[in-house]
């Protein structure tokens, strides 16, 4: 018996494949709708509360403007246990204000044990709102069992705060630590061409040095010193302690540790910092004094998490847009070149969101909400080029910046009709920065060279193999140079000031929000409510809606989420079935995640409005 020829073996080889994923498709298939039966089985409308709950907030992770990554991807992270930890601050701040009006909420228990790092400007405004919380005269009860830097300063601003018996307050200060990297460069033979212009322009230091230059320590320095004063001066006003008491427990951490046999919450509670060192249960116990105890769950409390909670307020509340808005939409992280997820500002998504609120009917006036470090000049410029086209529509545009607005953060804002800062916020960085590494000496080292022979002067100018000719260093300064120039002017332009006067306070200096206030580059110190009624302002309008303007998820990715949430409330956890990765295999992802730093320098002309300013920490 013959063998089936050639072409009847591939057909049938691919058609047993596609068989294969039928009938995966029509298990994936009878599993939706399984978990959809069950979970409408389960849901049966919103959850009801009883008639006295704590809201409960325990912020996870880092308090962001804009949750990281695809809508999709990161809701399928999350399920898998594999999401990045990250708290959305408008949440918090809805939670709050939801709650401080409804009568079934009469506390909040407030989490902080995993909440590791934030922005003091988010910290200041989510703050804000506790203490807007508590003009209800309703409780604020705040614990952790480890309190970070960022966790306590939300705590300080509670009625009582309980630090488990074998806790910590960990306050280490701000600081800005980087690697260089020039004997590294050097001892792997790279020619790191770099191109700046800007006396303080330090991102590129790193490739050129092997520590700070004086004029970087001289900038730091003096913004970790306004940041650290500002987080005291919040700590000390909240809890009512004499001046420099955040500055002694700090100071004299080691000193009063060994003077209490190494107890370091009871060094807390003495330092004022704390009321009492309390255990879980404890703690339970006082919440159950204030609310009552929950029937179904004895030695609970009755509560309400913030994510159902806010979910069914947000439902019933109809949502916040009207007839007649203002747009937000928020810009985080670095600006790249094309269309990127949320968390990083792509110069064609960012655009595209604008586009859509200068075609909306609906929208009278944009708040676009900033916190950004920079990156790519040209994906800057295609942002700042759709916000000229909103005011020439007379749709005002008002700036609202957040932590950071620097350098390329700084350029998509100079053309707002007005720019909001907190008082918190990082913001300048004026100037311009390009970047072309080279690797012929280092080919060189393992036998590799390179050769052949082009048209013009330029056809071997940008290989990352061959030497940069001085023709193309010449014309990479010249247009660095051209570029510092345009920052200049567009800032001139779109703030009203003198070109001079942008140049002094140019150069790659980086200011606090009262500095840049009083050098024009900000116009009023306030929060994104704030920047919210000026814009309604701006547009003549008396009453308005909120409508935010964000990238959404397809159909499919929505119907995929809320499968997620479904099986959720079975009690089914994906999570459970993936393999949890090897310290060595999180090694490798960290190794990755600095790696790709560098990669993700996208500008098509290389150059960057960039700023070392998101790890003031």
């Amino acid at each position: 018996m013959s063998k089936p020829n050639v072409f009847t073996r591939v057909f049938s080889a691919i058609w047993g494949g596609a068989d294969i994923v039928r009938k995966v498709l029509h298990l994936i298939l009878l599993l939706v709708v399984f978990f959809m039966f069950a979970g409408i089985l389960s849901s049966g409308g919103p959850p009801s509360l009883p008639k006295k709950a704590a809201l409960i907030i325990a912020p996870n992770g880092t308090l962001v403007e804009q949750l990281a990554g695809d809508t999709f991807e990161r809701a399928i992270g999350e399920a898998m246990g594999d999401g990045e930890p990250q708290t959305l601050v408008q949440d918090v701040v809805d939670a709050l204000e939801f709650a401080k009006d409804d009568d079934r909420i009469q506390a909040v228990y407030l989490n902080v044990t995993s909440l590791t790092g934030s922005g003091l400007s988010k910290l200041q405004r989510v703050a804000a709102a506790i203490e807007d919380f508590k003009t209800s005269g309703k409780p604020v009860i705040a614990r952790g069992d480890f309190m970070s830097q960022a966790g306590y300063y939300l705590a300080a601003h509670a009625d009582e705060i309980y630090l488990h018996p074998d806790g910590i307050v960990w306050m280490q200060g701000y600081g800005n630590y980087r690697s260089y990297y020039k004997d590294a460069i050097d001892l792997l033979r790279i020619d790191w061409n770099v191109f700046r212009v800007g006396t303080h322009k330090s991102f590129v230091e790193p490739y050129m040095r092997n520590d700070m230059s004086e004029e970087d320590r001289e900038t730091r320095t003096r913004l970790v010193s306004q940041l650290w004063e500002l987080y005291r001066d919040g700590i000390v006003a909240a809890r009512g302690l004499e001046e420099g008491a955040v500055q002694a427990y700090t100071n004299n951490l080691v000193e009063n540790a060994r003077a209490v046999g190494g107890d370091l919450g009871t060094v807390a509670v003495n330092g004022g910092l704390v009321d009492e060192l309390r255990s879980r249960i404890v703690v339970r116990k006082r919440l159950i004094e204030l609310v009552g105890e929950n029937e179904e769950k004895p030695d609970s409390f009755n509560a309400a998490g913030m994510d159902e909670y806010l979910a069914q307020k947000r439902m019933m509340s109809g949502g916040t847009e009207n007839d007649v808005n203002v747009a937000v939409i928020v810009a985080s992280g670095s600006i790249l070149d094309g269309s990127h997820p949320p968390g990083t500002i792509g110069g064609d998504s960012t655009a595209e969101l604008l586009r859509k609120a200068l075609n909306d009917e609906s929208v009278s006036a944009v708040v676009l909400r900033v916190d950004s470090g920079g990156g790519s000049a040209f994906a800057s410029e295609v942002i700042g080029n759709v916000i000229k086209q909103l005011k020439a529509a007379d749709k005002p545009v008002v700036a609202s910046m957040s932590s950071v607005a620097a350098s390329g953060g700084y350029w998509i804002s100079m053309d707002a009709d007005v720019i909001f800062a907190s008082p918190a916020t990082i913001t300048g960085s004026i100037g311009i920065l390009g970047m072309l590494p080279t690797f012929q000496r280092t080919l060189a080292t393992v036998g590799v060279h390179n050769d052949g022979v082009g048209t013009t002067p330029w056809s071997d100018a940008l290989r990352a193999d061959r030497a940069m000719t001085d023709d193309a260093k010449e014309l990479f300064q010249i247009v660095i140079e051209e570029g510092y120039d345009d920052f200049i002017s567009g800032v001139a332009r779109g703030r009203g000031m003198d070109r001079a006067d942008v140049d002094r306070v140019g150069q790659g200096q980086v200011w606090m929000a009262g500095d840049a206030l009083e050098h024009g580059l900000v116009d009023e110190l306030g929060e994104i409510d704030d920047a919210i009624v000026a814009a309604a302002e701006m547009a003549g309008l008396d009453e308005w809606g909120i409508k935010y303007i964000e990238i959404e998820p397809s159909p499919f990715e929505q119907f995929v989420m809320d499968l997620i949430g479904a099986s959720a409330r079975v009690g089914i956890d994906p999570a459970t079935w993936v393999r949890k990765p090897s310290a060595l295999e999180q090694v490798a992802e960290d190794v990755l995640q600095q790696t790709n730093q560098l990669l993700r320098f996208n500008d098509p002309m290389g150059i960057y409005a960039e700023c070392f300013c998101e790890d003031f920490r």
